[in-house]
């Protein structure tokens, strides 16, 4: 009997081929793990990300989602709210110059890359992603030195679950809870004393004398260091993975640099870390046949509508010359991640470092151990050696 459980560690260790099942036999399934419906294929993903009224965030984003975030957070809310949100957010952004940030974000990629020069063997999470990541988000955040590691690990058990009960456990919620007390300690030392960087900039945020309150930077701040850390490392280590896994496509884009942009939109498509995100329903649908209620929680599976045949061709081929416009790597609709020109400047400007230094890499032989995450798919260890 088929069933689809997206908590079972096997599901994460090679989601396609159930996709595949779910796509072309139950497009809108019924999973009694999750107690929601599944959809699978990228027209129905397309159109629910785009009806946020039948499709509601504002009960919480992840599958297994965080106390008291539901319904606070850009991720969480639906117009007009989530506008309001997204444009104050959105202003912060554009003060803080993304081109400006090009030469620390090449520095800090480039001495860390410098780290891994004569080695034969690495972990790319511990000894590149991780380091570049941190750093990357405390330049642009503008937080406190001293505290990385410690960030980060909070960070990554924020976004983890627990497989067996289904839901996040004490030490996920303990996680959350000491990065808002962080989070809150930083936003009050920016009031105090404003910089140049985003916090200062969310703090002071305002248009047409509308302001962020208090709740709302608190949270804002500490899911963009969640997202920050978690996704914009999760984005690289599948990226690393597909490189791995593909030599001749890492061998032509370490000898044309200017390819590496059309790669790393083929990995958004054919292997992202944001695999499955949920949805409330606010009215009755009828889709595929099956009766769906208001009030039922909605699964959709990103990474299969990626490898949907119906959209892409070929779509279990990695090909970096396919340039997949539409692609869900990073959500759509309403919650297209406001963070795509940051991660995408990141991500381009760390392998071009990388490959100065490595320019061949091959994934270690062995089974991977996955993030225990409903929501998101990376590797907690990423073994590379030069061949």
């Amino acid at each position: 009997m088929f069933t689809f459980d997206p908590y079972l560690p096997a599901i994460d260790a090679d989601p396609f081929p159930v996709y595949a099942q779910l796509r072309d036999l139950y497009p809108c399934f019924w999973s009694p793990q999750a107690q929601m419906w599944v959809l699978s294929r990228y027209a129905d993903i397309l159109a629910a990300g785009l009806d946020w009224k039948t499709y509601s965030s504002a009960k919480g984003n992840l599958m297994t989602e965080l106390p008291n975030r539901a319904g606070a957070t850009l991720g969480t809310t639906d117009p007009p709210r989530h506008d309001r949100l997204r444009g104050l957010i959105q202003h912060a952004f554009m003060k803080r110059n993304l081109e400006g940030l090009s030469e620390s974000i090449r520095d800090i990629a480039r001495n860390t890359a410098e780290t891994l020069r004569g080695q034969s063997q690495f972990d790319f999470i511990a000894s590149f992603s991780s380091k570049f990541t941190v750093r990357v988000l405390f330049a642009v955040l503008g937080l406190p030195l001293g505290d990385e590691q410690t960030v980060r690990d909070n960070a990554v058990l924020m976004v983890q679950s627990d497989p067996d009960t289904h839901s996040k456990g004490p030490k996920h919620i303990a996680a959350y809870e000491w990065m808002q007390d962080y989070a809150a300690h930083v936003i009050a030392d920016r009031r105090k004393s404003p910089q140049n960087d985003l916090i200062s900039l969310f703090s002071a945020a305002e248009i047409d004398g509308d302001r962020l309150d208090e709740r709302e930077v608190l949270l804002t701040t500490t899911t963009l260091i969640m997202a920050g850390i978690e996704s914009l490392g999760g984005f690289m280590a599948m990226f690393a993975l597909n490189m791995a896994e593909h030599p001749d496509p890492l061998a032509v884009v370490v000898a044309n640099p200017s390819l590496l942009p059309d790669a790393i939109e083929e990995s958004l498509r054919f292997n992202t870390s944001a695999q499955r995100f949920r949805r409330c329903l606010q009215k009755d649908v009828t889709l595929h046949g099956q009766e769906l209620r208001a009030g039922d929680f909605v699964c959709l599976a990103y990474g299969s509508a990626n490898r949907d045949e119906r959209q892409f061709r070929n779509a279990d081929v990695y090909d970096i010359t396919r340039k997949p416009k539409g692609h869900l790597g990073f959500g759509g609709g309403v919650h297209a991640c406001l963070g795509t020109a940051i991660a995408r400047l990141s991500v381009r400007i760390a392998f071009e470092e990388l490959h100065k230094v490595l320019p061949r890499y091959a994934r270690v032989e062995g089974p991977l151990q996955w993030m225990p995450s409903s929501t998101f798919r990376s590797p907690l260890r990423l073994e590379l050696q030069i061949p």
